[in-house]
Parts: C-alpha cells; structure tokens; sequence
C-alpha cells in the first residue's frame, strides 16, 4: 500500500490507517480521504480544467462574433442614415474641437461671411435686355398748393428685374399664294408658298416642345409626367402616349450622333470605366428581371453610355474589340469584370482608384471604432500621396516624357517614389508578421489583414498613375459622369421598353460630351433638330457641324452662348 501511495501522492501525502491524508508543510491539520475518492477526485480537477478551457475559447470566439456582428450593424446603419460618406472622428479631433471643421462651436455659417468684400450683381452679357418705361399712374400734382409737375422727357434712376417667361403658342401660318400674270403655258396658275421645315410631318408639336422633353428628361433628369403636368397649366395638355410615339421616333435622328461618339473614342487611348444598375421594365426572352445596367466609358473628347441586360465581362470586352490603339488604360475600380477584361486583352492596362482604397480605410474605422487610429493613420498617408501627386502633375509637361521633364517635375516625382516605397515597406511588414491560418487571431486583425492584403494584390494597377501622370489617381471623373443618369433613374425609375432604354443611353452619351466640351446643349440641340426638319424629318448628311471635335473654333464659341430666341 505504501509503494501505490507514493506513486500517487506528493511528498506531502501520507497513508494512515489505509487512508490518505495530507501533510500540511506548516501546523495546519490533516485532511483524511480514502484513496478512491481521492483518485477520482484527481481525475474529476483534469476533467473541470478542460472543460473550464474550452469555455474559455468557446468565450472568447462569441466576444469575436458579437464584435463582428457589431462591426456589421455599424456599417449597414452608416449606409442607411449617414448623412456622409467621409467623416473623421479621430480622437484629437473629439478632445479639440477647434481641430475639427464639423464643430458646431466653430462651424462658419453657409454663404458670404460678415464683414467680407463681396463680388456685386453677376454679369449676364448674353441676356437680351427688354426696356419698359414706368410712368406716374396719374398726373402727379404738389400736395401744398395742388399744381401739376410738368412731366418730361428726362429719365430717372434705373432699376433691372430678372424674369422668366415660358409661355406655350400655336404658331398659325398663313401661307402666301401667288397668281400668274402671264399666259404661259405648262406653268401653275397659282402658287403657294412652302411650308416652314417640321421635324414630324405628321405632327403638331414643334421644335421647341421636343427639344424641351428631351432636356427635361435626360439633361435635367426630371420625369416627362412632370412636364406634362406643367405644360397642362399653359393650356397645352399632351397625352404620355404621344410623347412615348414621338421620342421613339427620333432615337433614330439621333443614332447617327451616338455612332460617331463611339468611332471617335476608339481612336483614343485614356478611360474612365463606371458602371450602374438600371430598370427596363420590359419581358425579354431569356432575361430574368427587369434589372438591365449602364455602362459609361469617358476619354479626352466623348463620354460614352452603353445599355446592356448583364454586368459580366463580355460587355466591356465587345466595346473594346475596336479600338485602334495599341496599348490602353482604362481608370476603373476593382471590379472582376474589368479584371477580366484586362486578361483578355493583355493591351488594356487598368489603372485601379485610390479613393476605392482610402474607402475601404474609412469603412473599417466605421465599423471597428478600435480601428480608427490604425485607420486614420493609412488614410493620412493616402492624403499625402494626392497632395504630392498634385504638385508634380502641376511641373508636368504633356509633350515630354518622363526623362526629359522639368527639375521640379523630378523632385516630386522622386518624393512621390519614395512615399510608395514607404508605404510598401509598412504593408508588407504587416502581413509577413500574420498568419490568415492562425486562429488565434482577432477580428481586428483579420480586418487589418484583408485590407492590406487587398492593397497589395492591386498595388501594379494603383501604380499605373506614377510613369503616367497624365493618368489620374482615382475614377472620380466616371463616377461623375454616371452621376446624372442616378439622378435619373430615382426620379423616373429607368425605362419603360429596350428602345426607351437605348435612347436613354444615347441622350445620355449626347449630353454629356457637350457638358466636357462646354457647348449650351439646349442652343446644340435645337440646331440639330432644325437640320433635321430642314432634310425632311431625317439625320443631316453632314454631321461635322454638330461633332465636337470637328468644329472650328468659331463655332464651338457660337454653340457654348445661349440659343437666341429673339
């Protein structure tokens, strides 16, 4: 018995009697337990221990899901209630407020600021002047001795009062006749003079009306019923139905403008790529949903919209298959089909948004307040590479490549290099130092991990811009460019029929190459509609005086004024 107690007991247990029993190391008394219950007694501490341990992990992986799924909920209630994209609440700017432009302490109000110069009545050279005299409502006398003022021809201080008239009319023409006075023969006894050009021959309405509908609804992105309601106070009620039958019939006027956008951008070598969802309300064979999407491409001299039923690769790869340059790069996000179309295409080079990256900063501090310095910190360094940026493409001479550019050009562009390089160094010493298989780590570090590998996975195509810079860091530009048609498409839905659709896109592409070449496109487009009218409701032969880039610079000055209504 003695042996089995020793190979079971510490020095301080002893047998007495056939029980064991433990010998304090001081003057405490002894505790005496059979051997049995102390055996089980034993086991039973091994088995609460692990037990004890794998609630301690069980724990401790809840605290993760609990801070995941708070993470998660922080970021859906920002993208439902916040009022703000981009907000930082960084620590110094919470303990000095006069740090933090959004304090309401220091907050400046909207407008003008007291005290300061202002700049006078905007001067509006292109506005036609009306003159209106305003007289006495009756012969002014002297209220002391009541003789009248001799009213004369001298006039008094001038007053000017902006306004706007919009008025509908029926404009009757009388066409004049004529009768011979000769006697010729094989010749028309009387005559009548031709008809003013229509756009529709068989239609009421003028240019004016079309030329309206078609600014409201794609220019200004308001819904056509709107217009209609607003036309049936002036006493010109028009049914829906005939507006649908007139846009449909010039989409075709239009197909020749919207061919040329897309043969002149494929001679050109620099993009911007957006894309957006957008609702054609109409059953197609084989499609599933209503749920269509808007493709713009913008380079140098066109903005360009292309509506397709799908999202995939196959879209932006069919535009491309024209192109007539040799090497491309297309500014995009870090879309897979853009992904793709790069791999397709090994000529197309993408060049990926850093706003994208500096987005994905933010939404973790958003979603992780334990992240907001770390993140805060990577945003700071993303600011200071536009900021360098900036300045080197200001010494930057188109006409010359890199080599052979200024010496403040070099200086900033050699900064530049070594602000990437830093950054570089940081992120990959990040993820050497983490294990993605290693399940002790954290929520927050996971989070830190897959943004940082994501940086690292697209730095070839965030680089583009550093030997180009002529190439811009971000896709602002075609996130603009797509802006009007959102604006759109909330007010009115999307389109209603695949032509509708269409013609959306072609509207769309016309308008806003204007916008990017600075043209009035209400003064564009009713001169295009009157060269229609004038070839008998058809497209002109000729579309170089209404192309951009084929006006001279005359005429691109006459079309940039206000249409002359007078």
């Amino acid at each position: 018995m003695t042996s089995s107690c020793q190979n079971i007991s510490a020095a301080c247990i002893h047998q007495i009697d056939g029980q064991i029993v433990d010998q304090p190391s001081d003057s405490q008394p002894y505790i005496s337990i059979p051997e049995g219950e102390y055996l089980e007694l034993k086991n039973q501490v091994g088995y609460w221990k692990s037990m004890h341990q794998k609630a301690l992990l069980r724990e401790e992986g809840l605290k993760q899901e609990i801070k995941e799924k708070d993470g998660q909920i922080r970021d859906l209630k920002n993208r439902l209630f916040g009022k703000k994209s981009e907000k930082k609440t960084s620590k110094t700017e919470k303990a000095d407020p006069k740090s933090n432009p959004d304090s309401p302490k220091d907050k400046k109000p909207r407008g003008q600021q007291p005290g300061s110069e202002g700049h006078g009545l905007t001067d509006r050279p292109d506005l036609p002047v009306v003159d209106e005299q305003a007289c006495f409502p009756e012969n002014p006398v002297c209220p002391c001795c009541g003789l009248p003022y001799t009213l004369d021809g001298s006039t008094g201080p001038q007053t000017q009062i902006i306004e706007v008239e919009v008025k509908a009319y029926t404009r009757r023409i009388v066409r004049q006749t004529g009768t011979k006075t000769c006697s010729c023969k094989g010749v028309p006894q009387t005559i009548t003079a031709p008809m003013p050009p229509k756009l529709m021959p068989k239609s009421p309405y003028g240019i004016s009306i079309w030329a309206d509908v078609l600014l409201n609804k794609f220019h200004y992105c308001q819904p056509t019923n709107r217009l209609l309601d607003q036309y049936g106070e002036l006493a010109l009620p028009i049914s829906a139905g005939t507006i649908s039958g007139g846009l449909k019939n010039l989409k075709e006027l239009f197909q020749p403008i919207y061919n040329s956008l897309y043969l002149q951008q494929m001679t050109e070598d620099r993009f911007h790529q957006d894309e957006s969802s957008w609702k054609v309300f109409e059953e197609i064979l084989g499609k599933i949903g209503n749920k269509w999407w808007l493709w713009v491409s913008l380079s140098e001299s066109v903005v360009y919209f292309l509506i397709a039923p799908g999202r995939g690769a196959d879209v932006p790869i069919s535009y491309f298959e024209n192109t007539q340059k040799d090497k491309i790069i297309v500014v995009c996000d870090r879309y897979s089909a853009y992904k793709s179309l790069a791999n397709q295409m090994p000529f197309i080079v993408l060049a990926f948004c850093w706003a994208h990256v500096r987005r994905d900063f933010l939404d973790a501090a958003r979603k992780y307040p334990e992240l907001e310095d770390w993140a805060l910190f990577w945003i700071e360094k993303i600011g200071e590479l536009y900021h360098i940026n900036k300045q080197r493409c200001a010494a930057f001479d188109k006409a010359l490549p890199v080599p052979w550019q200024s010496e403040s050009f070099k200086k900033q562009h050699e900064a530049l290099i070594e602000k990437m390089n830093e950054m570089t160094q940081e992120r990959d010493a990040f993820i050497e130092s983490h294990n993605p298989d290693d399940s002790n780590l954290t929520v927050l570090s996971n989070a830190k991990y897959k943004i940082l590998t994501s940086l690292k996975n697209h730095w070839d195509g965030l680089s583009v811009f550093v030997e180009h810079p002529e190439v811009p860091m971000d896709n602002n530009k075609g996130e603009n460019a797509i802006r009007n048609p959102v604006t759109g498409r909330r007010n009115f839905y999307g389109s209603g029929s695949v032509w509708s659709a269409q013609l959306a896109a072609i509207m769309f592409s016309i308008f806003k190459t204007l916008d990017l070449w600075g043209l009035n496109c209400h003064h564009w487009l009713n001169s295009y509609l009157n060269a229609c009218a004038v070839n008998h409701g058809k497209a002109p032969e000729d579309l170089s005086p209404f192309l951009p880039w084929e006006m001279d610079e005359a005429r691109l000055e006459k079309l940039s004024k206000p249409l002359d209504t007078s």
